[in-house]
C-alpha cells in the first residue's frame, strides 16, 4: 500500500501531463493530415492564450475570460491560416514550412514586445486549482480532470470527424487533396475549420497547463508544443488516436523519470524515445505508409 501511494501520484502527474500534450499534439497531426504542414507556430498559439488569459482576468470576471480567451486563441490560430499559408496553398512546401517558423518568431516576438518579457503568474481557476484526495493521496484538481476532459474533447472530436459533413470533407482532404477539390469540397474552408478546431484545443490545453505550472512567458510553450510535436510523430502523424497514445505515453515517462530522480534527462528521453521508434517503425505506432506519386 505504501508503495502504491509512491507511485500513484507519478502515474496521475503523467497521465495529466499526457492529456495536455494531447490536446496540443491533435493540432499538429490534423493539420498535417490535411496539408502535410507542420504548423511550428502552434506551440506559440498555445502560449498566446495563456498571455490572454492572464490579460482579460484583469478587465473581466472569470466566466467571460475563458470563452474570451478561447474566441481570441480561435481567431489567431485563423488569422496565421488565412494570412501565412493560404497565399502558400501551390508552393513548394519547403516555403510553407518557412513560412511557418516565421510566424513562430513572430508570435515569440510579439509577447516579448507585449511584456517585455517578464514572466507572468496565470490566473488561478477556482474549480480546478484547488487540491483533492485521490486513494489516500493529495493531488491537484486539475490533474484529475485534465485526463476526464481530454478524452471527452477527443470523442467529440471523433464524432466530428467521422459523423457529420465537415468531417468527411476533412477526411477525404486528408486521403487526397487535389481529388477532393475536384470534387467541389471548399478545401480553404475545411483548412479553416482545422486550424479552428486546432487552435481551441490549443486554448484548453493552455489553461490545464497553466493551472499546473503557473507561469506564463514568451517561450514557455516551446518545450510542450515541442512534446506535442514529438507524441504526433511518435503515434503516426496524421493519425488522431496516434497523437493521443504517444503523448499519454511520453506524459507517463517523462513523469517516471522525474520520480527517479533523473529531471536533468526527462527531456532528453523524449526526443531518444522517438529515434528509437522511428528507426524501428518509421512511419511512427498508427501511422500508415504514404505512396508518393511520381
Amino acid at each position: 500500500m505504501e508503495l502504491f501511494q509512491k507511485i500513484l501520484p507519478t502515474l496521475l502527474s503523467g497521465i495529466s501531463a499526457g492529456g495536455q500534450y494531447a490536446l496540443i499534439a491533435l493540432g499538429y497531426t490534423m493539420v498535417y493530415g490535411i496539408l502535410r504542414l507542420i504548423n511550428f507556430a502552434h506551440g506559440d498559439i498555445f502560449t498566446v492564450a495563456g498571455f490572454v488569459m492572464f490579460y482579460a482576468i484583469t478587465a473581466m470576471p472569470l466566466y467571460l475570460a475563458i470563452p474570451f480567451t478561447i474566441l481570441v486563441t480561435v481567431l489567431l490560430g485563423f488569422t496565421v491560416e488565412r494570412v501565412a499559408y493560404k497565399p502558400l496553398r501551390s508552393a513548394p512546401r519547403m516555403s510553407v514550412m518557412i513560412s511557418a517558423i516565421g510566424v513562430s518568431y513572430l508570435l515569440q516576438n510579439l509577447m516579448w514586445y507585449v511584456t517585455g518579457g517578464q514572466a507572468q503568474q496565470y490566473p488561478s481557476i477556482p474549480w480546478i486549482s484547488g487540491k483533492v484526495m485521490v486513494l489516500g493521496v493529495e493531488t491537484k484538481v486539475v490533474t484529475v480532470i485534465t485526463p476526464f476532459l481530454t478524452v471527452i474533447l477527443i470523442l467529440l472530436l471523433v464524432f466530428l470527424t467521422k459523423r457529420t459533413k465537415v468531417g468527411l470533407a476533412m477526411r477525404a482532404a486528408a486521403k487526397d487533396f487535389e481529388t477532393a477539390r475536384l470534387m467541389g469540397i471548399k478545401i480553404d474552408g475545411v483548412i479553416s475549420v482545422t486550424f479552428v478546431i486546432g487552435s481551441f484545443l490549443a486554448a484548453v490545453g493552455s489553461m490545464l497547463f497553466f493551472t499546473n505550472y503557473s507561469t506564463v512567458s514568451p517561450t514557455v510553450g516551446m518545450m510542450p508544443g515541442l512534446k506535442a510535436f514529438v507524441a504526433a510523430v511518435f503515434g503516426g502523424i496524421g493519425s488522431i488516436p496516434g497523437a493521443v497514445v504517444g503523448a499519454f505515453i511520453i506524459g507517463i515517462c517523462e513523469n517516471i523519470i522525474r520520480s527517479l530522480g533523473w529531471s536533468t534527462f526527462s527531456d532528453a528521453f523524449t526526443f531518444a524515445l522517438l529515434i528509437v521508434v522511428l528507426c524501428v517503425k518509421p512511419t511512427g505506432l498508427f501511422g500508415e505508409k504514404l505512396e508518393e506519386k511520381v
